[in-house]
């Protein structure tokens, strides 16, 4: 019994850790997250039960109300309305909002990432570059029922944020990645969604002010 509570309280420093990591440097993966933070405890990681991604996504947020309440609710609305603002743009690729902006754990360190879809790839090149918005592409992995592929996305930024779009194919809106946290569909929001989220912060921050 001593020794799962020792390895619960292990695998929950880990997490803490980890999720300080995430915060402080901008760490984007959970994997690299703990190895750092095994290093940091100096545990080998080949023979621990590791923190799930899960444990660390909590521990992110709780990392954030104790030490950041007091600036990261004003960085997430600025990139919330950055990411409004590119939405209505890339209007024509029914672009979705994903990841930390979406979920409410994004900081300064995060970029906006969005999922847009069309029938041939090109025609996001072209539309980026019709812009006049400089951009690089690199390749991600994402994870579906069936296994993994890999699609382009395209990184710029516009105003004082980074963004990152994924270019999916156009039937693609009816089939969303699995999260890495959960492994359950990710989550993805229209403007619509992403409207009613920045009205919502808004609302309780007037209501905070009374």
């Amino acid at each position: 019994m001593a020794s799962a509570r020792k390895q619960a309280a292990q695998r929950q420093h880990m997490a803490q850790i980890a999720a300080r990591l995430m915060a402080e440097q901008g760490i984007r993966d959970f994997r690299i997250a703990k190895q750092k933070a095994a290093q940091h405890l100096g545990i080998d990681v080949r023979h621990s039960i590791l923190p799930k991604n899960s444990e660390i996504e909590a521990a992110l947020a709780e990392h954030q109300r104790l030490f950041a309440r007091d600036r990261q609710p004003a960085e997430l609305h600025a990139m919330r309305q950055s990411a409004m603002q590119a939405m209505r743009m890339f209007a024509d690729f029914r672009p979705r909002l994903v990841g930390d902006v979406l979920s409410g754990l994004a900081n300064e360190h995060s970029d906006i990432q969005l999922h847009v879809f069309a029938e041939q790839s090109e025609t996001f090149d072209l539309f980026l570059a019709r812009q006049g918005i400089p951009f690089e592409i690199v390749e991600r992995r994402y994870r579906f029922a069936d296994g993994h592929r890999f699609f382009p996305a395209f990184r710029f930024t516009a105003g004082e944020h980074d963004f990152e779009a994924t270019l999916f194919d156009a039937t693609q809106i009816r089939e969303a990645p699995r999260s890495l946290v959960d492994g359950a569909p990710m989550q993805r929001a229209n403007a619509a969604d992403v409207a009613r989220l920045i009205e919502d912060a808004e609302f309780e921050q007037k209501m905070a002010s009374l």
